[in-house]
């Protein structure tokens, strides 16, 4: 199994990015999938999920309104598109499903 996230980076507070997890080495479409994050000296907090086929999505209460989770079964992707985003989002992110994990993308929210 192996999970690749991308599309982290610096951005302006306000800003938006949109965080990307290619999954390999299992059947995708039969998995719920998570987004967490760590900010910097913080616990692991859960940020979003996606139920295998997409329709059903939870969210923390502190990205509901602003994050998107979605995915795409048919490239093997579940995105993250994050937006309205505020120096508190500054993390590492990471993708995963059960207890697979990546070695997560850093999204930097600052002036």
């Amino acid at each position: 199994v192996q999970l690749v996230e991308s599309g982290g980076g610096l951005v302006e507070p306000g800003g938006s990015l949109r965080l990307s997890c290619l999954a390999s080495g299992f059947t995708f479409s039969d998995y719920g999938m998570r987004w967490y994050r760590q900010p910097p000296g913080k616990e692991l907090e859960l940020v979003a999920t996606i139920s295998s086929g997409g329709r059903s999505t939870t969210y923390g209460d502190s990205v509901k309104g602003r994050f998107t989770i979605s995915r795409d079964n048919t490239r093997n992707t579940v995105y993250l598109q994050m937006n309205s985003l505020k120096s508190d989002d500054t993390a590492v992110y990471y993708c995963n499903r059960m207890t697979d994990w990546g070695k997560g993308t850093v999204v930097t929210v600052s002036s």
